[in-house]
């Protein structure tokens, strides 16, 4: 056989191998969990929901309860107290779908744009809050924990200090920059 042949056999297998993840990784969100990014338009104190415009121009609105965690401002504790911080960025992990969608945690990240990454787990810092990634094309980063991290296990979200993640586990982080650091502030299993 030529090489142009089997290079072409290749390109063509991961090709499908590609559409069988992405395909999966569909099948895998029916759980109804997610993550919502963006920046926040609105707050309904009274209606416990929240709004927010993502990357693409979209605007999501998500239901808050007594039991969703707020973080990222020391004045924050609760859905009705991001009131007054409309404009700022948000990540918000959500349970169910549709008019049930729920926040399980919402972090308030301010004027920091997030960015998400597709990464491999390489290693996770014994008694420190690093974890240590390789990208799909090879390269390696370490980025920081936050405190209030969240974790999308496929079928629940959970603190990081709880839940975790584990060496080889295929994750999309979504950090912000601070101070040369990269601190991740959710990771959803791909």
């Amino acid at each position: 056989m030529s090489s142009h042949y089997v290079t072409a056999r290749l390109y063509s297998f991961a090709a499908f191998l590609a559409l069988v993840l992405c395909l999966a990784a569909t099948v895998a969100r029916a759980d109804g969990t997610g993550v919502v990014t963006g920046t926040l338009t609105k707050v309904d104190a009274a209606g416990k929901t929240v709004a927010v415009k993502t990357a693409d121009g979209t605007v999501e609105t998500v239901k808050f309860t007594e039991k969703t965690t707020v973080t990222g401002a020391k004045d924050v504790a609760k859905g009705a107290d991001l009131v007054g911080k409309e404009g700022g960025h948000v990540i918000v992990h959500t349970v169910g779908e549709g008019a049930d969608k729920t926040a399980h945690s919402i972090v308030w990240v301010g004027d920091k744009t997030v960015k998400t990454a597709d990464v491999t787990v390489d290693d996770v810092g014994k008694g420190t809050k690093t974890v240590a990634v390789k990208t799909a094309d090879g390269a390696k980063d370490t980025y920081v924990v936050s405190e209030h991290a969240t974790v999308d296990a496929g079928k629940d979200v959970g603190k990081y200090s709880v839940v975790g993640v584990k060496k080889g586990a295929h994750v999309t982080v979504y950090y912000t920059d601070e101070g040369g650091k990269k601190i991740i502030h959710a990771f959803e299993h791909l």
